[in-house]
């Protein structure tokens, strides 16, 4: 890809800034597969106090949280981890890890996904947010429902 192409990557990239609530989480895409070629998805995350997925495991993508602000636990394998901003976890495909904030304040990391394709997951399972500064819905009944159902079609495997 020439520089000229990337600048026209930069320019189409229209969900760029597009925030959706995921578990006490605002998930906002900063690179798409479409931006990227399919080979990665990126994605910040605002972590609520409490926020945080069920343990599961992706069986299609590689991932890698770099926390920028906070802190969160993670749990990944065998492994149980507090990481602070500046510090990183590489969780491979087919691991199970889950992650929380148990902070009393929110936390940020940015999440990359390799190859792309978890962002169709996002936009199906999450409701679209509009307006940031409110605060993350209320964790339903209905959210983890489609949360597991959708699962299967992007490879994630829940394990609670």
């Amino acid at each position: 890809m020439s520089a000229g192409d990337l600048a026209i990557v930069h320019a189409r990239m229209a969900e760029r800034g597009r925030s959706w609530w995921g578990p006490g989480d605002m998930y906002t895409f900063l690179v798409t597969g479409a931006e990227s070629g399919g080979t990665m998805f990126a994605l910040d995350c605002l972590c609520g106090v409490g926020g945080g997925p069920p343990v599961h495991r992706h069986l299609a993508e590689d991932e890698l949280f770099s926390i920028t602000a906070g802190s969160i636990s993670f749990k990944a394998g065998e492994l149980e981890l507090e990481l602070t901003a500046g510090e990183s976890i590489f969780v491979p495909r087919g691991m199970a890890h889950s992650y929380t904030n148990k902070g009393p304040e929110q936390a940020r990391m940015v999440a990359v996904y390799t190859p792309a394709g978890m962002e169709g997951w996002f936009r199906e399972v999450y409701q679209e947010v509009e307006d940031p500064s409110g605060p993350p819905p209320p964790v339903t009944e209905e959210m983890l429902r489609a949360m597991h159902e959708a699962g299967p079609r992007y490879s994630i495997d829940w394990m609670e």
